[in-house]
């Protein structure tokens, strides 16, 4: 019968049937590889509690990353809306934002910008950063647990869908998920005093159900993170006002770094895009080319 993955630990799954109860499961066969968000088939193991899992449905979508042989490992599947939290600690990195935000349009997921711990202060030219995101169409909340700010617009821009919670370690994406999902079940750990990076408290990837519907996947924090781009294409349409402003460039295959009559160059000197942006496509564009030589 048909499963839907609620949470994976490393080769060992848990499934939701369709009754409602829940069941650990197997994974039958290497080639399988199930993630949280996968609708599978499953049946019970003969004269044991544990159930296995035999296929899996067809994704809507996926959110990848090349892993260290060069594949393609996807992290989640069916998810329609990315929450890509940053906060006013740890320092933000505003470059794996974008790559999640890429990731968001590459999946044709809806995307929402949390910059939580807004309690708190925040570092020098954060609020500049969060106008940019901003005027290129991305919802942006400032969250707090603390003193509840706009905890009522996220639960709203998640709806009765399925949303994924993505962002560097120690960021509050369990407080968050916490604060939105009843009962609380996540674990939650202060920033490290020694690196003054978030701690991994997300071991394993975890769906939890909102109450009045919807439901949230906890990824692992990250200190870093790309998607698997296919190719220099991708990259432009991860960034979506590079994107809109590529159209009008004299080469099709302009990959808006150097060539001449690049409509992108033109729009960065006149401030219609983002400089910080545009440093962030070219860094993404030179990850694709490094990972396309290594493994070509």
């Amino acid at each position: 019968m048909s499963a839907l993955v609620i949470a994976t630990y490393r080769h060992r799954m848990r499934i939701a049937l369709a009754d409602g109860t829940e069941a650990d499961a197997g994974i039958r066969g290497k080639s399988l590889q199930p993630v949280c968000g996968d609708v599978v088939d499953a049946r019970p193991k003969d004269g044991e509690a544990e159930w296995l899992i035999t296929a899996i449905h067809e994704r809507t979508n996926s959110l990848t990353r090349p892993n260290q042989r060069g594949s393609v490992e996807v992290l989640a599947a069916n998810v329609d809306v990315l929450v890509v939290v940053a906060a006013a600690s740890p320092t933000p990195d505003w470059f794996v934002v974008d790559r999640y935000l890429c990731a968001a349009e590459l999946m044709d997921a809806d995307a929402v910008l949390v910059f939580n711990k807004a309690d708190e202060p925040a570092p020098e030219g954060t609020d500049a950063v969060l106008d940019v995101y901003r005027g290129i169409g991305y919802p942006v909340l400032a969250t707090s647990i603390v003193t509840g700010a706009m905890l009522a617009e996220l639960r709203a821009a998640i709806g009765a869908r399925t949303a994924i919670f993505v962002g560097q370690s120690g960021v509050g994406k369990s407080s968050l998920i916490n604060h939105l999902s009843a009962p609380s079940q996540q674990k939650t750990a202060d920033i490290s005093k020694k690196t003054g990076e978030g701690r991994h408290t997300t071991v394993n990837s975890m769906m939890l159900p909102l109450e009045g519907g919807g439901a949230v996947i906890d990824s692992p924090g990250v200190r870093d993170y790309a998607p698997a781009f296919g190719s220099a294409k991708d990259v432009e349409r991860g960034f979506r006002e590079m994107h809109a402003a590529g159209a009008e460039c004299r080469f099709a295959n302009c990959l808006h770094l150097r060539e001449p009559g690049c409509a992108v160059q033109a729009a960065v000197v006149s401030d219609n895009i983002d400089g910080r942006r545009y440093e962030s496509y070219r860094r993404a564009i030179r990850l694709m080319q490094r990972l396309t030589d290594r493994y070509r």
